[in-house]
């Protein structure tokens, strides 16, 4: 029998690695707003109090409480944490009242109360690579989610020519500002595609311009791992653990889920006489 070739070490890197830099990350996402317009009317439409597991830097969590929405954030990242409070530290009284920001694994999370609305946004429930993983973490969402309440998340479609491209290959990407330094640097990354454990390790190159010009220079790189799912798995997956799709999209725009999509953006609800065994 084949055995996956993903090391759980390199699995915990690559969880880890690219939120440890929380400004850099609020950088390169910082023009990424057609999730949180959809997040937003996700939460006009079921209202709150929100529990959202992965609040990263608060990008998603700080627009709803703006919204007036009461949020409780949670992350594992102290970086992101960090980050997300200084954020915060900006905003007016009553948006900093609306959330509460919490360390902690969405695996293991109890707080022993219920919400009509649980999101979990930009892949993050990529960063659970096993079955087991899945089904702690759905029970965390099972033990915090409110009778008709709703889950809502979002993960990629697994694409193809990610998933074969040559892992000893550097694909150039547009260049990089360093936020330290003020420094451009050229950006590359690499794909290796794990198709036992399903698992998509891609490795971002940040390269000093004067190591190609044959000079000494920094060459730093951090590893992002992702579970890949599809569609019928992740079906089977929440099916099995007490939820039911009541919608699913390709987009943040509503598009079909078909093989034009990018996204899976899924709207679930816990299954009638489902009982966790």
């Amino acid at each position: 029998m084949t055995e996956p070739r993903t090391a759980r070490s390199l699995l915990e890197v690559g969880t880890a690695a690219h939120y440890e830099d929380a400004a850099s990350y609020d950088r390169a996402y910082r023009r990424r707003r057609h999730d949180v317009a959809y997040y937003r009317e996700v939460a006009r439409t079921f209202g709150g109090p929100i529990l959202e597991l992965g609040v990263g830097t608060g990008r998603v969590a700080i627009a709803l409480a703006r919204d007036g929405h009461e949020i409780v954030g949670v992350d594992r990242m102290k970086p992101m944490l960090d980050r997300a409070r200084a954020k915060l530290a900006k905003e007016t009284r009553a948006t900093r009242d609306r959330i509460e920001l919490l360390r902690g694994d969405l695996r293991t999370l109890r707080l022993r109360r219920r919400f009509p609305l649980i999101l979990s946004p930009f892949h993050v429930l990529q960063h659970l690579y096993r079955r087991d993983d899945w089904e702690r973490a759905l029970a965390t969402v099972r033990a915090h989610l409110a009778p008709r309440g709703r889950f809502v998340f979002d993960v990629l479609f697994p694409d193809p020519r990610w998933l074969c491209r040559d892992p000893y290959r550097l694909y150039r990407l547009p260049d990089v500002t360093v936020p330290e330094t003020g420094r451009r640097v050229h950006y590359r990354e690499s794909f290796d595609y794990d198709p036992v454990a399903q698992v998509l390790v891609i490795q971002m190159h940040f390269v000093d311009p004067a190591i190609e010009r044959g000079r000494p220079g920094h060459h730093r790189w951090a590893p992002l791992t992702h579970r890949q799912l599809f569609p019928q798995e992740l079906e089977t997956l929440l099916h099995y653990n007490g939820f039911a799709i009541e919608e699913r999209h390709g987009g943040f725009a509503n598009e079909p889920l078909d093989d034009r999509a990018v996204q899976q953006v899924v709207v679930c609800t816990l299954r009638r006489g489902f009982r966790a065994r």
